[in-house]
Formats: structure tokens, sequence, C-alpha cells
């Protein structure tokens, strides 16, 4: 009597959501060229893109899922490693490694972060923890470059979206381009109250960086002090050359990024 060929390679459904069925799902082929490791971290990052894995699915114990796939632990391990740097798998002390929301990636253009997550169809919100107008310093007005800058408004506010925190936002405006209130600044974006009031945004220069969270930062964000944040910082000019604002940023890199688009340039 001959043996029956092994069954297809499976993850046990315990570790996620009924609706998903991984063992029609996750499919692992030793005979490909392409690296095993990179075989389940695809299936798995479309299963998480596609919602097929929900925000908060658990992945469970590796060993359990090492040996159901048929797979060493350092394989496994490799494949939620790559996932976990794309800021798609998060792992937590005492809970596993989970699920975590798609993140937010924003093309660079003049637009404001609260414009485009409302066109990406999120609800964006925001909690603003300044809203005032206070003496310009020497290096405050050189940002403005307004040499002869008096009074600025400063604007910190926390940018949500569907409940999260996504980034700590700091603003520098010369006094009287805008006055807005607190309610204005939590239900539209910048350039947005910027443009209602008539300002004509025309250009912006942008630095983009990296460092590492703060625990003040931490805690206004909600991740862990020493985790990776994205920075920003814009000048924005009218079409009169007048800088009417400098902000200066902090993007959670979990959970948001960048895009930019290259074109070839002349010889």
């Amino acid at each position: 009597m001959s043996t029956p060929p092994p069954s297809e390679p499976r993850i046990d459904a315990r570790y996620f959501p009924a609706a998903w069925d991984p063992g029609r799902e996750i499919v692992v082929d030793p005979s490909s060229p392409e690296p095993l490791y990179h075989q389940v971290s695809q299936q798995l990052q479309r299963a998480i893109e596609d919602g097929r894995l929900p925000a908060g699915a658990r992945l469970g114990n590796e060993v359990d899922l090492a040996a159901n796939l048929r797979l060493s632990r350092p394989t496994l391990r490799q494949a939620i490693q790559t996932l976990v740097n794309q800021g798609l798998l998060v792992r937590r002390r005492g809970v596993g490694t989970q699920v975590v929301r798609t993140k937010v990636a924003r093309p660079l253009r003049l637009s404001s972060l609260f414009d485009d997550l409302a066109g990406l169809g999120g609800k964006p919100e925001s909690v603003v923890l300044a809203n005032s107008v206070e003496e310009a310093g020497a290096d405050v007005a050189e940002l403005l470059e307004a040499p002869g800058l008096t009074r600025v408004r400063r604007l910190t506010r926390i940018r949500s979206s569907d409940g999260e925190p996504l980034a700590l936002m700091n603003n520098y405006l010369p006094d009287g381009v805008i006055d807005p209130t607190d309610a204005e600044l939590r239900e539209k974006g910048l350039y947005q109250l910027l443009r209602s009031a008539g300002v004509r945004l025309h250009a912006a220069e942008q630095n983009i960086g990296a460092r590492l969270a703060t625990e003040e930062d931490a805690e206004l964000l909600g991740e862990e002090p020493g985790a990776a944040l994205l920075t920003m910082q814009r000048t924005t000019y009218d079409d009169s050359g007048r800088v009417v604002e400098y902000g200066w940023h902090v993007y959670r890199a979990s959970r948001y990024s960048f895009n930019l688009a290259l074109t070839n340039g002349s010889p």
C-alpha cells in the first residue's frame, strides 16, 4: 500500500480570524527559486493588505507556525521580521506578533496631512496642544525669512486617523496670516485654512529624515521609546514669494511613509 502524499503545509487556524483559511492561502514551494521566507512574507502581506488578516490578528507562537509550515524557525522568523520592518506586523511583549494597520502612504506634494488623509477615505482628527501668538525670536524670524518679524503664531497638534495617532505637528506662521480657533484647527487642515483666507500657496522646500522616539514622543504618539520616527521640515511660500508657514513634524514610521515619483532628468 503506497503512502499518501503529504498534505499542503498550513498555519494553525487558531491564530487567525475564522474568515481567513490559511490552509488555502499559505502554500510553500521548496522547489521554487524564490526564498521560502519571501514566499511566506508575500502571502501574509497580501492577506494583511486585502483585509483577510485584519488589524489586531495574532500570528501565534513562531515554533508552532514553523512546524505547521514545515519550515525552520529561522526561516519563519525572517519572514515575520520582513513584515515587522515594513510596519505591517509588530512584536509585543506578552502578546506576541500582531497585525497592525496598513501604513498611510503620502505622496510628496504641496498638501496637508489632513487633506491627504481625507482624500484616502480616512477620518482625520486633531488634538490641539498649542495655538497662540508669541514673540518671534531671531531664530524664528530667520526660519520664516522675515528679519523684522516681531510676533509669530505657533501651532502644535496631534494628527490622528480613525482614532489612531499618526503625527505630531508643529508650525510657525507670521502673525496675521490666519487667526484660527481651536475648533477650526480640529475640523480643517492648515492649508485649507490658509486657502480659505485667500493665501495662494505656490511652492515649498522640504527635508525628510528620521530619528528615534523620545519618551514624550512615545507618550503622545502611542509608540515605544526608541521607536523609529520619520521627520519633516517644510517651508511654504505663497505666490508673492513670502514664507507663510514653517513646519517641523514627526510621523510614526510604523504607520506612515512618503511616496516620491522620480523622472528622468536632462543629460
